[in-house]
């Protein structure tokens, strides 16, 4: 073999070597950085790790574009806000309301929100469980509350009064009707509220009201319920039904007259059919009881009340709406303008104290006998 190809066949063994030795030193660096990595990774996610923990119970599953759509948007609020980790349990109806809240309690966390839940119910597992947290982001009926229990109330009366305005000022036929999931002091607030504004506008007006026994997961129920008032000569419906209502929205569509919304904004869901909607702030109720716990001011035992006053209730006109100016027929949208001046004038009068509201939960008020009474 010559010199010169002995040197070159030395060159190559000599780089092989380079080079298998500084892979195996990139290797093993690769291999000391991913350990030091994992090694880091638990740090890093007790940084993270939630200080709080929270669950809500749901009524009935999510999806109703309404009452738990609300809520649920409250626990989105919190999860993106603050340090909380919080899950929703969807029942499917009363039967499993029990069994979802013990679940929660024996899981542990820090608050157990229960939307719409039995007050008995409620209050017993209160009693049961006195260390745990507890929040109903809506209406409990209880003369007190255990001292782990916290009952928000969020007043409706004032704001579908304003609704009621709406449909007195918008009705051709004078004829507007309510379907109501149930009947109850707590639903009859936006009854009443309702009817006082129809009548407040429009004193020669019929306002027809239909109750559906407490099931508030029938659209098909809400829908037939709707046609027979729209067949009565009602072009105006105020639903207040949870996902029962989106039968009357339906209704609406079909024979083309008019329907109002109820909980969240609903204008978009049948556009040009629903003139406006009544907001009830569940979701603001749900996020404020959780953070109450986050920054430690959670008080049981208290009911908070919240209404139009503290922005916790009001029209979808106030969100911005535009969907029925935008999608409604001609003559009905011609009618906004003098329609919403007159909602702000009695927005007005109410927050300074010089119109009165008839609320269904004080019955024998002066306001509230004059409107039942008709």
């Amino acid at each position: 073999m010559n010199k010169r190809l002995l040197a070159i066949l030395a060159i190559l063994v000599v780089g092989s070597l380079m080079f298998t030795a500084c892979g195996s030193a990139a290797s093993t660096t690769s291999e000391e950085a991913a350990s030091a990595a994992d090694e880091a990774a638990p740090a890093e996610e007790a940084a993270t790790e939630p200080e709080f923990t929270c669950a809500l119970i749901t009524p009935n599953p999510l999806g109703d574009r309404s009452f738990i759509d609300s809520s649920a948007r409250g626990i989105e609020q919190a999860n993106a806000e603050l340090p909380v980790k919080c899950d929703i349990i969807e029942t499917n109806g009363v039967s499993e309301h029990e069994a979802a809240l013990r679940g929660a309690i024996a899981e542990g966390y820090d608050l157990v929100l229960g939307l719409a839940i039995d007050a008995e119910l409620f209050a017993s597992l209160a009693n049961e469980f006195p260390e745990q947290k507890f929040s109903s982001p809506s209406e409990l009926f209880l003369d007190e509350l255990p001292a782990n229990l916290v009952s928000y109330q969020v007043t409706v009366h004032e704001s579908s009064f304003l609704a009621g305005l709406v449909a007195g000022s918008m009705s051709d036929s004078k004829i507007v009707g309510v379907v109501n999931g149930g009947d109850s002091p707590a639903m009859n607030q936006f009854t009443y509220g309702f009817k006082q504004g129809v009548l407040e506008v429009c004193p020669d007006c019929q306002v027809l009201v239909s109750y559906l026994g407490f099931d508030f997961s029938n659209p098909t129920l809400g829908l037939e319920t709707a046609l027979a008032q729209y067949e009565q000569g009602a072009d105006i419906v105020y639903q207040v039904a949870g996902r029962s209502g989106e039968g009357v929205l339906e209704a609406a569509a079909q024979v083309g007259k008019y329907a109002i919304g109820v909980d969240s904004n609903q204008d978009y869901i049948q556009p040009g059919s629903i003139i406006t909607s009544v907001i009830k702030r569940v979701d603001q109720t749900t996020f404020d009881s959780i953070s109450s716990v986050v920054n430690g001011t959670f008080e049981g035992g208290q009911f908070i009340t919240k209404g139009m006053k503290e922005g916790f209730s009001g029209l979808s006109w106030d969100e911005g709406s535009t969907a029925f100016e935008e999608n409604g027929p001609a003559d009905m949208v011609a009618k906004l303008e003098s329609t919403k001046a007159l909602v702000e004038e009695y927005r007005t009068k109410i927050l300074a104290g010089e119109y009165s509201v008839c609320d269904a939960l004080y019955p024998d008020t002066p306001e509230c006998v004059a409107v039942i009474g008709e």
